[in-house]
């Protein structure tokens, strides 16, 4: 049988999770099911959660130089006291500082349990292979913002950390059968990589990681903190935040994701006001946006630029934003576009309030307001009109949604 919440006559244990990036970390909190935070660091040796309580530490090293994302994450593990449940959530794409970070988060466990399936996006790790819906992610263009070709594997994500790798077969076998083969692991000085499909799968990997005791790690995406949370969650987590729809409505589209164009087909075919950024502007002669007088505003970046360009114009955008979204509600799509916004308006701690649809979580700032985030290469083609649904409900009788443009390409000038 699966771990209970809490040992016998003790107290729940508690987690501390980290993120590389805002986004991760708010799907993370909400995925926990337990009383918590999402702090936005890196906060060195931040202070350990209480039992029962999560703490989710935006670590922003998703675009860090190496060793200042391991040194990030080596500095947030020295608050992992006894019993403490340590989490690091990672990008289920494999982007980002994967092998440092990882290394850095080895260091002093007696070892690493890494599952990378997320199966509410339709993504599996088969013979140790990340797959979007059943491709290979190397043979997908999931990684065509990236500098570099996509990793083979999670295992040559990894680098020179050593694994090991548990086949789906283990994963599905007998109860404890794959707590000794984790056990077997260790014992070589291999961190597991586990096949998995389904939410079944992770809660397995989660069960008998937990059971080999507090000095095992774990490491997977928002589909394996789901397993956590389904089995030490204490049901006192998110609840739903207080709906303001006087507050004006920001949305701040900062991803390059080809489904962001339709996505605001929606909304602006719902009436919402455009306000379109060409990259050209953003780089050389920002303009600072004055507070929204509709309903619904939404910011986009527009025209194409490379990689190397992504964080100046997250940057500037943010920048442009700013005196707009002070007395606004917020949804900041992409990690990064989120974390930036959030730090120009110095907003540094986030209660969870709950999830819109699978990674578009609400949260609510010390003052009140809401802030949904979503990472860029989430939801289908009608996710943001669902984020502004819920946070603007229609009054009843009101007019049906409009019609969305059928060409995307006309959604921006």
């Amino acid at each position: 049988m699966f771990l209970s919440a809490a040992g016998p006559g003790g107290p729940v244990r508690p987690v501390l999770a980290l993120a590389d990036d805002l986004s991760g970390a708010a799907e993370t909190a909400v995925a926990l099911r337990s009383p918590g935070r999402i702090v936005l660091g890196p906060v060195p040796a931040p202070a350990p959660p209480p039992p029962g309580e999560s703490l989710v530490l935006d670590l922003d090293s998703r675009q860090l130089p190496a060793a200042d994302a391991a040194r990030a994450v080596r500095d947030a593990t020295l608050a992992a006291v006894g019993g403490t449940v340590l989490f690091k959530k990672v990008d289920s794409l494999l982007r980002g500082n994967f092998a440092a970070e990882a290394a850095a988060y080895a260091r002093d466990a007696r070892g690493v349990v890494i599952a990378t399936a997320l199966p509410p996006a339709r993504r599996s790790v088969r013979g140790g292979v990340v797959h979007l819906d059943g491709v290979p992610l190397h043979e997908t263009t999931a990684w065509r913002a990236e500098t570099r070709p996509a990793p083979r594997s999670v295992a040559a994500a990894l680098g020179d950390l050593p694994t090991a790798p548990v086949p789906l077969p283990a994963v599905r076998g007998a109860f404890g059968a794959l707590r000794e083969v984790l056990r077997a692991c260790f014992a070589q000085g291999r961190h597991p990589v586990c096949d998995a499909e389904t939410d079944a799968d992770l809660d397995a990997i989660a069960a008998a990681s937990l059971e080999l005791g507090p000095d095992v790690r774990l490491l997977g995406t928002g589909g394996l903190a789901g397993a956590v949370g389904r089995l030490l969650g204490t049901g006192g987590g998110p609840s739903p935040a207080p709906v303001h729809a006087a507050r004006p409505l920001l949305v701040v589209v900062g991803t390059a994701e080809p489904t962001a164009r339709v996505q605001v087909a929606h909304l602006l075919a719902d009436g919402a006001q455009h306000v379109p950024l060409p990259t050209r502007e953003l780089l050389h002669s920002p303009r600072r946006l004055r507070p929204p007088v509709a309903a619904v505003t939404v910011v986009r970046i527009t025209g194409a630029a490379g990689p190397a360009l992504a964080r100046p114009l997250v940057a500037a955008l943010a920048e442009s934003v700013a005196d707009a979204a002070r007395d606004c509600d917020l949804v900041l799509t992409g990690g990064e576009t989120a974390r930036r916004v959030l730090d120009v308006l110095r907003i540094t701690d986030l209660r969870p309030a709950g999830q819109i649809h699978h990674g578009a979580v609400h949260a609510v700032t010390p003052d009140g307001r809401s802030v949904v985030t979503r990472p860029g290469s989430y939801g289908e083609a009608d996710s943001l009109r669902r984020i502004v649904r819920a946070l603007r409900p229609a009054p009843a009788g009101s007019a049906p949604e409009g019609p969305v443009p059928t060409d995307p390409t006309g959604v921006a000038p």
